[in-house]
């Protein structure tokens, strides 16, 4: 009996909610690459990214087929909302405009966030854009918003384009050789605050 009910409940979870998932919002009109049992289309995405390092890249703005080569594609296909699946886990992926302002204004907070990926805290450390607790949210942007008001960040556009600049020079002389990302945007992060920091010959540290 107990052996019948975990198959039940494996495949209520793992084929008969996915299936079900699919089938409500291909009604809805929204549609994706097909299921594929247990690992979803995680398969397919692996392999769309290891076709896509194995190809050179270009510098250049055009990058979404190099870095989410799955997205690129399957927008073609499904259009800019469709589904996909990390392993049993509907993610409904949306590439419109308006429909990404909506979610991320999320008044009502009815849009979650999910726990990033620890690559991505890495990467961004606990900012504003990822936590997830509502207080600390909050004192976050309250100590950002002058920051990052757009007055105050029109006199320091011009900082962070040379800044930019002066990465993108140093990695033309690294051509064909791999680059380690991770440090060199954590340095253009550092050189972005000095920069920005310094006004009329002064120097302001925050320690």
């Amino acid at each position: 009996m107990m052996l019948l009910s975990l198959v039940m409940d494996i495949f209520h979870k793992l084929w008969w909610t996915p299936m079900r998932i699919q089938s409500l919002m291909a009604s809805q009109g929204i549609k994706g690459p097909s299921y594929r049992f247990i690992h979803g289309n995680a398969k397919e995405i692996s392999n769309m990214g290891k076709e896509a390092m194995s190809r050179p890249i270009n510098l250049s703005h055009d990058i979404l087929s190099a870095v989410q080569p799955h997205f690129h594609s399957w927008s073609k296909i499904y259009g800019t909302v469709f589904l996909q699946r990390h392993g049993p886990q509907a993610q409904l992926v949306i590439m419109e405009p308006d429909l990404c302002k909506q979610l991320l204004n999320n008044k009502e907070r009815a849009y979650v966030k999910r726990e990033p990926f620890p690559y991505v805290r890495k990467l961004v450390g606990g900012s504003v854009g990822i936590t997830e607790d509502s207080e600390k949210w909050a004192k976050l942007r309250k100590l950002s918003n002058y920051a990052f008001h757009g007055e105050s960040l029109k006199s320091k556009i011009p900082k962070m384009i040379a800044a930019t600049e002066t990465m993108l020079q140093g990695w033309k002389k690294h051509e064909g050789q791999e680059i380690e990302v991770y440090e060199e945007f954590r340095l253009l992060g550092s050189d972005v605050i000095s920069r920005a920091a310094t006004s009329k010959g002064r120097t302001f540290l925050n320690c």
